[in-house]
């Protein structure tokens, strides 16, 4: 399995890439927050050579407003993961499954050229998720040992701890196959 880690504003932009093969960095959120350390986050990632994905964090209310506002900001590369990020919110709401399947529609159209992930902790895809629609593939967040994350789904990315931040493993042979994964048309 490959190796990456997820960043936000809360850490550095020079993050520590030895040893990883991509990196997940959050864009947006809502319709009105921007990572700060987006672009400096976003060129760390280029300049070690590594896979970048970047998602957002997704609101209940106006999808399409803010499928429109994470593309607006997130860079534009072909083979860069876009991902929307799944779960409760700072007021305790969260998206429903109709606006969560929506978003990953409406990217998808806007980016047709870029990969779409959804991530959910596993409360979230066994307990909420009644869909079981994750575009191009699962982003799953479990805190257990790497790569075995516990459902039965088929995953491509396991967030496996948040100590001493977000680590994830990549259910891929090597970064080659990744990168063809990416390519995505």
């Amino acid at each position: 399995m490959l190796h990456g880690i997820d960043v936000s504003a809360f850490q550095s932009s020079s993050y520590d890439t030895d040893g990883l093969s991509f990196v997940f960095i959050k864009a947006t959120e809502g319709r009105s927050y921007v990572n700060p350390r987006l672009s400096a986050q976003t060129k760390t990632a280029r300049d070690a050579g590594l896979v970048v994905g970047f998602y957002h964090f997704l609101w209940p209310g106006d999808i399409t407003a803010q499928a429109e506002y994470f593309v607006r900001h997130a860079p534009e590369k072909a083979g860069d993961i876009l991902a929307v990020d799944w779960e409760t919110t700072s007021e305790g709401t969260h998206a429903s499954n109709a606006e969560k399947d929506r978003f990953l529609r409406k990217l998808a159209e806007l980016r047709p050229h870029n990969r779409v992930v959804l991530y959910a902790n596993r409360h979230y895809w066994l307990d909420v998720d009644t869909t079981s629609e994750a575009g191009d593939g699962l982003w799953i967040a479990d805190y257990v040992s790497a790569g075995h994350p516990r459902i039965k789904a088929k995953w491509l990315f396991h967030q496996y701890t948040d100590e001493p931040h977000d680590k994830n493993v990549a259910r891929f042979r090597d970064e080659d196959s990744l990168r063809e994964w990416t390519r995505k048309g």
